[in-house]
């Protein structure tokens, strides 16, 4: 089996880790060419990727109002009969006032129209699109964030956000090896106010939660965040993937991330809360 992916974000990456750790041939693209990946703009050697991969994994978000991979690749990607997937996101269904959204929800009505469009646009083609909400995992969580001091807690009533483990997702993704295509959310089972999630981390930290902020004083991007509040269902894909996650709540994902910690957490560099980084 090769897998061949187009952006080796964090949750591409620990994918990559897992199947090569199975026995599989695992190709990315930077933009730079880093390491052992091919640059983005390298049209020839990508071009020989796509013949030979057996499956075929954008984790690039849209650039402006396109997707550069669909622009670029898309048609060699479909003609190659590769399987295909696309990491999309879960703000594609824009805001549910904190109802419950599945996969028949409507897409297209947040801030996120191009992510959005490319979702569409690969499920056309035929592609798994694995809608995530937050990624959370070792590095990137709650604990680090409130290591470093850069936790907050927000004025936000009310508002509710989904979250799902790195791990989770990898196993999601896999399992999508044998699915038909189509959208699937991959979410856990508890969306819950990042202000839990934050004092909980705190709290396994023997630290006092920090402080509250308004939502006045975020930047323009987190506030965009705040503005949209669902829940995320996620019965299609344990139903049809047969998929579970190994941590079903944000409780059970901080624990086993402080367990496996050693020494314990004293510094990182994380992704902001809910970072559209794939």
């Amino acid at each position: 089996m090769r897998l061949l992916i187009f952006g080796i974000g964090y949750t591409a990456q620990a994918l990559a880790t897992r199947l090569r750790a199975e026995g599989w041939q695992v190709v990315g693209t930077t933009r730079d060419g880093r390491g052992d990946t091919i640059r983005f703009d390298d049209t020839v050697a990508l071009a020989r990727e796509i013949a030979v991969a057996t499956h075929i994994l954008s984790s690039v978000p849209p650039a402006g109002e396109i997707d550069p991979v669909l622009v670029t690749y898309g048609a060699a990607a479909a003609r190659s009969g590769a399987w295909l997937g696309y990491l999309s996101s879960t703000g594609v269904y824009g805001d549910a006032a904190g109802a419950w959204v599945d996969e028949s929800a409507p897409t297209g009505t947040g801030r996120r129209s191009a992510r959005a469009e490319a979702d569409s646009a690969w499920l056309t083609l035929g592609a798994r699109v694995f809608r995530l909400p937050g990624i959370y995992g070792p590095g990137r969580s709650p604990l680090d964030r409130v290591a470093t001091g850069a936790a907050h807690r927000v004025e936000a009533p009310g508002q509710v956000f989904s979250r799902a483990h790195v791990a989770d997702i990898v196993a999601g993704v896999i399992a999508g090896f044998d699915a038909p295509a189509g959208a699937y959310n991959l979410a856990d089972d508890l969306p819950a106010s990042q202000n839990d999630v934050i004092a909980f981390a705190a709290a396994l930290l023997g630290r006092d939660p920090p402080p509250f902020v308004p939502l006045e004083s975020l930047s323009p991007m987190a506030r965009g965040f705040y503005a949209e509040n669902r829940r995320i269902a996620n019965a299609k894909a344990k139903r049809v993937l047969g998929w579970r996650p190994a941590y079903p709540d944000y409780r059970a994902g901080l624990r086993a991330l402080k367990a496996m910690t050693n020494p314990p957490i004293t510094s990182a560099a994380p992704a902001p809360a809910n970072s559209d980084q794939r």
